[in-house]
């Protein structure tokens, strides 16, 4: 088991420094990691990837979680996945890596990415089984004591923490926040007032855009931008107008380009992933295809999202 001592109190106390800076200046960033068409992992793609992502100056970089497909990745592939976020990241931001599956395969994980120079994890909802409170709590009080890294729980699926399960894992030594991908804003606010004000909420939802301002409400302004890893420029717009008071942009944003996408997006299971995927290849990025059990959008689907995604590039005067 590794070994939790005073420096790693202070490292973890850095972390969320760091964190809650890059949440208030930025949007957090979740690369895509780049297959070969065969569907091996492309590294030198991945690298040249995730370059372009820091350019656009996120406050943090998540690889290989949800659209990172983390779930198709052995653990070989995870190290270089991380390593290479590490390496190009540089300490310029925050490197949050994806883990889960149950607690063991978790650590397992975990300690891969330790060895990489993660900065903390993002603990995504385990496999498969549904579970009751006590259940929840116990599986990330297990990752905790196993791992240095500082914890983000992820709300999501079968996970769904209450109120008073926050305050308890809130006082779990590393775990310092939670991302939310349920949208239930009336239990997310009682958890916001539950939790010690020192404690990190981000909104997690597939593409948070469109309920930004309902989650700023309840007090998490703070979010994960999908359309980052394919439009930079697209949610730095945005940002920059919600941020701003432009009531105006925004709303001609979510009207024109991100409610359609997300109409686009509900069409297909797994799209959340293979649409952004798309747009990025579209784009010119090297990521690839999506691997199995996710799919590649149908043609008819590929040209809408192409003439969206003009349309979102033209809003912010860019260039497809």
């Amino acid at each position: 088991m590794t070994s939790v001592g005073p420096d790693t109190g202070a490292a973890r106390a850095a972390v969320v420094r760091r964190l809650r800076e890059g949440m208030a200046r930025s949007v957090l960033s979740f690369p895509l990691t780049s297959f070969r068409d065969d569907g091996s992992l492309d590294p030198d793609g991945y690298r040249a990837y995730v370059a372009e992502r820091l350019a656009a100056d996120p406050g943090a970089l998540f690889p290989a979680c949800g659209t990172g497909e983390f779930f198709s990745l052995d653990e070989d592939e995870y190290r270089q996945v991380v390593t290479i976020a590490v390496e190009e990241s540089a300490g310029r931001v925050p490197v949050v890596a994806g883990t889960g599956y149950g607690w063991a395969q978790a650590l397992r994980f975990a300690r891969v990415a330790e060895d990489a120079g993660a900065d903390a994890l993002l603990v995504m909802p385990h496999y498969l089984t549904a579970a009751p409170q006590e259940g929840l709590v116990a599986q990330l009080e297990r990752i905790a004591a196993g791992t240095r890294l500082a914890l983000v729980a992820y709300q999501r699926g079968q996970v769904a923490y209450t109120a008073e399960s926050v305050r308890r894992i809130a006082r779990v030594p590393g775990v310092i926040g939670l991302k939310d991908g349920h949208s239930d804003l009336d239990r997310l606010q009682r958890t916001v007032l539950a939790a010690p004000e020192d404690f990190l909420f981000f909104n997690g939802a597939a593409t948070a855009e469109v309920q930004a301002r309902a989650y700023a409400a309840v007090g998490v302004p703070a979010y994960s931008s999908a359309v980052h890893a394919f439009a930079p420029e697209i949610a730095n717009a945005f940002l920059a107008a919600l941020h701003g008071g432009d009531t105006g942009t925004v709303d001609k944003l979510l009207r024109d380009f991100y409610v359609p996408l997300v109409e686009l997006r509900d069409r297909v299971p797994g799209y959340a992933v293979s649409l952004v995927k798309a747009a990025a290849r579209l784009r010119g990025c090297p990521v690839g295809p999506v691997r199995a059990p996710l799919t590649d959008p149908s043609p008819a689907d590929l040209a809408e999202l192409k003439t969206l995604l003009a349309t979102g590039l033209d809003l912010v005067g860019a260039a497809l």
